[in-house]
């Protein structure tokens, strides 16, 4: 070995980087993220502070008071409830809603699901029916109202004008008493079918293809295959957009007081019409609120049991 090798230092150990501008400028970039992140995240919470948590707050609080703009608000307690409560429409409201709400549901439920199953089976032109079935929804809720008010038109309406063509009898369908809420729950049927179509639809084609292999191999015909593998697989689907429909229906007021009006006979009147009455017919704040903490309670209850279903399968 030369001198000049010996006079050669051994190699050091890897020192660790001091910290440096870099560094610094990486946190200080973390530390914005985050300030930006939670400063999204507070313009939301505003938001729902200031236009869905104040005004429900604020309305169990009308709910026991005598208040009308202009006036000062009086504290009276359970007064309003007991004044709702025997109003006669109060349960010809509730009893219109609950009906709705199971004849939305069997309408509701069956037709999306049977048409999520022809959709899934179908090999050409899918995409065209989906937008086809989807299109309903895209439409405005009072646009879709004021065309089906013109198809019930009794005299010159496109219902009763197929009916002739058919040398059927015809109907007073959202005129008559007792076809006005059945009418009410196909508009409302037809123009929330598509999503819940595409929901159903997405399910479906979830469900791993061996299982209905193996079901034909076992001799399970087309309704032994419903039954037995496409219910159970997805039942979680069905419950939850059950769940989801009964609070939808309970709201229902677009129909009614678009179409309707309530009537004929106080046959269409439902509990968000008669919350709208209270308030803007009647000039009574107090006895609106009081309905709708009524309604907030039931679905409240709804909801729960949503929220509780959802995250059990969510930790299951």
């Amino acid at each position: 070995m030369t001198k000049t090798a010996e006079r050669l230092p051994a190699a050091a150990a890897p020192l660790a980087p001091l910290p440096g501008p870099a560094s610094g400028g990486r946190g200080r970039r973390a530390l914005a993220d985050q300030v930006r992140a939670y400063g999204f995240l507070l313009g939301g919470l505003i938001c729902f502070a200031l236009f869905s948590w104040y005004p429900a707050v604020r309305a169990v609080v009308i709910a026991f008071q005598r208040y009308t703009p202009g006036s000062a608000p009086e504290w009276v307690g359970t007064a309003n409830f007991r004044r709702v409560l025997h109003d006669p429409e109060f349960g010809a409201a509730w009893r219109n809603t609950l009906t709705f709400t199971v004849l939305a549901l069997l309408l509701g439920f069956a037709v999306p699901f049977v048409l999520a199953l022809v959709l899934n089976e179908l090999r050409h032109a899918k995409a065209f029916f989906r937008v086809v079935v989807y299109l309903p929804v895209m439409i405005p809720p009072v646009v879709s109202a004021l065309l089906w008010k013109w198809f019930y038109d009794p005299g010159a309406g496109l219902a009763n004008e197929t009916l002739r063509a058919l040398h059927l009898p015809t109907s007073n369908w959202s005129n008559g008493t007792d076809t006005a809420l059945v009418s009410l729950v196909i508009v409302a049927t037809w123009a929330n079918l598509g999503g819940t179509v595409l929901i159903y639809l997405a399910a479906l084609q979830s469900i791993p293809g061996e299982l209905y292999e193996a079901a034909e191999l076992d001799g399970a015909g087309l309704l032994q295959r419903i039954r037995h593998v496409t219910v159970p697989q997805t039942r979680f689907v069905i419950l939850m957009l059950m769940l989801l429909q009964i609070i939808a229906t309970m709201q229902v007021f677009t129909e009614p007081f678009v179409i309707t009006g309530g009537g004929p006979e106080s046959a269409t009147v439902t509990v968000l019409y008669l919350i709208y009455k209270y308030a803007f017919l009647y000039n009574d704040f107090g006895g609106a609120c009081a309905l709708s903490v009524m309604l907030l309670v039931l679905l409240g209850a709804f909801s729960a049991l949503y929220l509780r279903l959802t995250r059990s399968e969510g930790d299951a």
